[in-house]
């Protein structure tokens, strides 16, 4: 199933700025069954891909489709930052709440063992990302910005780490641009496992995908407010 909305910017007019995320419309939804024509990857050679669709069992153990990333991207980022990204195409958002499905399948990955969520992406340069390490140092399991540099973690509640195990688990990032606020939370959706605060990009695509693991991904759901800014103030700040 996917669920493509053009006309949530009358939010921005019927809901006042401090709203639950619960409020926001519904943008876009993806459980993969009909493919993955949404999605843009990093792959570098179309006969090489990294991302693919597979055929795997649910968290009830039910069949479902997935968009599995295999980690191994040829991608060469210009900076330090994960190479192998899915962006959602067309979508570009302010506020929202970004909720999906994830299973990490490289068990023998270490304490880097990571899948990571990206928002706020403008070009290759600009962009946050949430990366879900299995121990947290100041490379893994933190908030970064890609801000025309090699990535910087802004994190300021952090975590010991991410409890990957080999079943689903359930991820949510909420993004706030009028405060800067960033809640990052895995599993128990009530208590954030990580937080930041940054106000640098207050619109982008939003995507999946990981620094050098496999693992798969279902049941996303973006929820937001569409933000398209015009020309002369899409430069991120500095």
């Amino acid at each position: 199933m996917r669920i493509l909305s053009t006309c949530a910017i009358w939010c921005l007019l019927a809901i006042p700025v401090a709203r639950c995320a619960e409020t926001y419309p519904l943008l876009f939804a993806d459980d993969f069954e009909g493919g993955i024509e949404s999605w843009q990857t990093t792959d570098v050679d179309p006969a090489k891909p990294t991302w693919e669709v597979v055929d795997l069992k649910n968290a009830d153990g039910k069949p479902t489709k997935a968009f599995r990333t295999t980690g191994k991207s040829a991608y060469q980022p210009p900076f330090r930052s994960p190479p192998n990204i899915a962006l959602l195409k067309d979508v570009t958002v302010g506020d929202f709440e970004l909720t999906a499905k994830v299973q990490s399948t490289n068990v023998d990955a270490g304490p880097h063992r990571d899948m990571c969520i990206f928002w706020g992406y403008q070009d290759p340069t600009h962009y946050y990302y949430v990366h879900f390490g299995a121990e947290s140092d100041p490379n893994a399991c933190q908030i970064f910005i890609v801000n025309g540099a090699a990535r910087t973690p802004i994190t300021t509640k952090t975590a010991e780490g991410t409890p990957w195990t080999t079943g689903w688990h359930e991820v949510r990032v909420v993004r706030n641009v009028g405060d800067g606020t960033i809640e990052v939370f895995f599993d128990d959706m009530d208590e954030p496992l990580m937080a930041a605060k940054d106000d640098k990009f207050t619109w982008g695509q939003v995507g999946l995908g990981t620094f050098d693991d496999n693992g798969n991904w279902d049941d996303f759901q973006l929820n937001g407010v569409e933000a398209k800014p015009a020309k002369a103030a899409a430069a991120p700040k500095k």
